[in-house]
């Protein structure tokens, strides 16, 4: 290989490494695991508790256990999502 090229995939190892250590110690072992963005443990915990107060809130016609359900499903749904760390924020630019 050229050496541009050599020097291309150390940069990629190099931030491999540095962005998900745990991702590229198990690669180099030969036992791949999911990337970081693709590992949903706390996700789907969230939405389990969620869905758990959501059914306790209409099962006792509580309505503030209902909402805080709906809000907290919404919140598991964002945490799906893989790429959002890579999206903007939502405010909008402050012009002069």
């Amino acid at each position: 290989m050229p050496v541009p090229e050599d020097r291309r995939l150390d940069e990629i190892e190099s931030r491999l490494h540095r962005e998900d250590p745990q991702f590229a110690r198990a690669f180099a072992d030969g036992r791949p695991r999911r990337p970081r963005e693709y590992r949903y443990h706390r996700a789907w915990l969230l939405l389990a508790a969620a869905l758990g107060a959501l059914a306790a809130g209409m099962f006792l016609a509580h309505g503030l256990l209902i909402a805080a359900g709906l809000v907290f499903a919404g919140v598991a749904g964002e945490l799906f999502d893989p790429h959002r760390r890579e999206r903007g924020t939502r405010c909008p630019p402050s012009g002069s």
